[in-house]
């Protein structure tokens, strides 16, 4: 069964920092790509970062760069989105997915993924 389990949501004020987390199982986790979406309510899901399966191409989305740092640890299956200076505006579920890809690039965020984790949400107080 292939599992990705979001983890390290919660509140927080602005200009603060959060580090999610991402452990995948099930599926040969260092021949994909992950990648981290957020949804707001009432919005539509939006790609905020991603990474190559050997992580040596990263893209991020403009609202957040600069400020998020995606990574991952392929000894461990598992992907990380550092989250600094955060905003209100970012407050959303977060979530993270794998794309059997070898390149990642900003579009690649809008290819549909093949695996999704349940979210964890992320709060920002003003």
């Amino acid at each position: 069964e292939v599992l990705l389990m979001e983890g390290g949501g919660g509140l927080v004020q602005a200009g603060g920092s959060l580090r999610l987390s991402c452990v995948a199982s099930g599926f040969a986790f260092d021949d994909y790509a992950i990648g981290w979406f957020r949804q707001a309510p009432g919005k539509e899901r939006e790609g905020v970062a991603a990474i190559s399966l050997n992580g040596r191409t990263i893209a991020y989305a403009e609202s957040v760069k600069g400020r998020f740092t995606i990574s991952r640890d392929n000894a461990k299956n598992t992907a990380y989105l550092q989250m600094n200076s955060l905003k209100p505006e970012d407050s959303a579920i977060y979530y993270c997915a794998a794309l059997y890809t070898i390149l990642v690039v900003r579009s690649t965020l809008e290819e549909q993924w093949d695996y999704w984790g349940q979210g964890t949400q992320v709060t920002v107080s003003s």
